[in-house]
């Protein structure tokens, strides 16, 4: 993608900003961080927007999409590796080619031996999954009749116990496919796609969530609640105020590195307890 492009892209981003800042606020901040965002000769990994104590968080990474002349009519045969997930935690799993899952409880996955080249995965129950890009080997997710296909992406496959099946897509691009049916269903960041009953629908989700003007220890709330890690941030930072939007499936290291800029704090996670101290 070329520079005219790319900022193109990060423009639409950065205008799905709260609404509680007005248009002109938007426009000046993006101003400041086009600057900031492309200076010559130097690579950026992280964007940051401050406003007003303000700050929208976006995490790109790499994706792509797989277009297949020919409807999937029938599962891969999978054999070789099955994993189940019978806790009631979320269990964290690494793939032969490293894209990683979040296995949700009650629910497994399965896989070929040679999964590195021939990335097919079928599910029961529910998972996300952030697929490593790899051009030559598309990553194919089988849940009930229906195929997710991808290059690299992130993105949400669950199974409810009337065979619903929901795709949630978070970042990137997929291509859905029925057994049986021709259509093809081609799903955007913030949209979900439903197949139930013989029946396929494509409709739009909330896939961040905003803190506007709240307490830091609301955010510290939402970790403990969302990611299953007690926060302790000091006392006299406990009250003060931000303003952030999050994808819900943002990686956490990235939200605690955030918090620690933002508030020049140090921070240590342990793992053992599940605890981040910010100091």
């Amino acid at each position: 993608m070329n520079k005219e492009n790319l900022d193109e892209e990060f423009k639409k981003l950065w205008n799905e900003t709260p609404s509680s800042h007005s248009e002109s606020t938007k426009e000046a901040s993006w101003e400041e961080f086009q600057a900031k965002a492309f200076p010559k000769k130097r690579k950026i990994k992280l964007w940051r927007y401050y406003a007003a104590a303000s700050v929208l968080l976006f995490v790109l990474i790499g994706t792509g999409i797989y277009f297949n002349n020919n409807s999937i009519t029938e599962k891969a045969v999978l054999a070789g590796n099955v994993i189940e997930n019978t806790t009631q935690k979320i269990k964290y799993v690494v793939l032969p080619d490293n894209s990683k899952v979040e296995l949700s409880p009650n629910s497994k996955i399965s896989y070929g031996d040679n999964f590195a080249l021939n990335r097919k995965i079928e599910i029961d129950g529910e998972a996300y999954f952030k697929v490593k890009k790899d051009k030559q080997h598309p990553f194919q997710v089988f849940c009930n009749e229906t195929t997710t296909t991808v290059l690299g992406t992130s993105f949400i496959v669950k199974e409810s116990n009337q065979k619903e099946v929901t795709v949630e897509l978070y970042e990137g691009s997929v291509q859905m496919n029925v057994n049986g049916q021709d259509q093809k269903w081609i799903l955007k960041a913030g949209e979900k796609f439903i197949y139930g009953n013989q029946t396929a629908a494509v409709t739009a989700f909330s896939r961040f969530v905003d803190f506007d003007n709240a307490k830091l220890s609301a955010l510290g709330t939402y970790i403990e609640e969302n990611y299953g890690y007690k926060v302790n941030i000091p006392q006299e930072y406990s009250t003060q105020k931000i303003t952030i939007r999050i994808n819900k499936k943002e990686d956490l290291n990235t939200i605690v590195q955030l918090i620690a800029e933002m508030y020049n704090l140090n921070f240590e996670i342990n793992e053992d307890l599940k605890q981040i101290t910010f100091q």
